[in-house]
């Protein structure tokens, strides 16, 4: 079999792992497809994996217990790995909201291929953007397990970049990603 090198030397880029997490609505996948376009334009190759093209396929076996949880995690950080090791810059777009979850991710991806951006909105924010009703099920009992108001969000201590789309827009959280995407893709 080829190995890592081979196919990044082929593509011209160093395969890594961006993992953007946070609340529902924080905007993971805004800055997922943004990142992505940005670097399809600059003749990079990537793929997102987000909780809609994963839920719907790979893990539709799956709910939202904690095992669930956990085994979601595992699967999509075992992609990631592959597509990594493929010479693919993988985006990735999951709520993943406790330690030892981003903990598993580190664990099999390998830290030194993993960039860990924790995207941060405060539950409220979340609740306004509310895109895909979810926030206003929950309110009503419609969505168990919900993160944030029936299971807590563990704010990171290992991430590497925050991005604060409180206070941030969208164009700025992806102008400091990729300022430090570059700077990491340097060393």
């Amino acid at each position: 079999m080829l190995d890592r090198g081979a196919k990044e030397s082929l593509l011209g880029q160093r395969g890594i792992v961006v993992w953007l997490y946070g609340l529902s609505g924080s905007g993971k996948s805004t800055l997922a497809n943004a990142l992505e376009r940005s670097y399809h334009a600059a003749g990079r190759l990537t793929q997102i994996l987000d909780g809609d093209n994963i839920r719907s396929g790979l893990n539709a076996d799956l709910g939202f217990s904690e095992e669930d949880r956990t085994e979601n995690i595992r699967r999509i950080a075992e992609v990631a790995k592959l597509f990594k090791e493929a010479g693919i810059i993988t985006i990735t777009s999951f709520i993943t909201p406790r330690e030892d979850l981003r903990a598993r991710a580190r664990q099999i991806i390998g830290s030194a291929d993993l960039v860990e951006v924790y995207v941060k909105a405060g539950f409220e924010t979340c609740a306004r953007r509310d895109v895909k009703g979810l926030y206003a099920k929950a309110a009503t009992g419609g969505v168990k397990d919900f993160t944030g108001k029936d299971q807590g969000f563990e704010e990171p201590g290992s991430a590497d970049i925050v991005l604060d789309t409180d206070v941030e827009t969208a164009e700025e959280s992806l102008a400091r990603l990729e300022a430090f995407l570059v700077a990491y893709l340097s060393r």
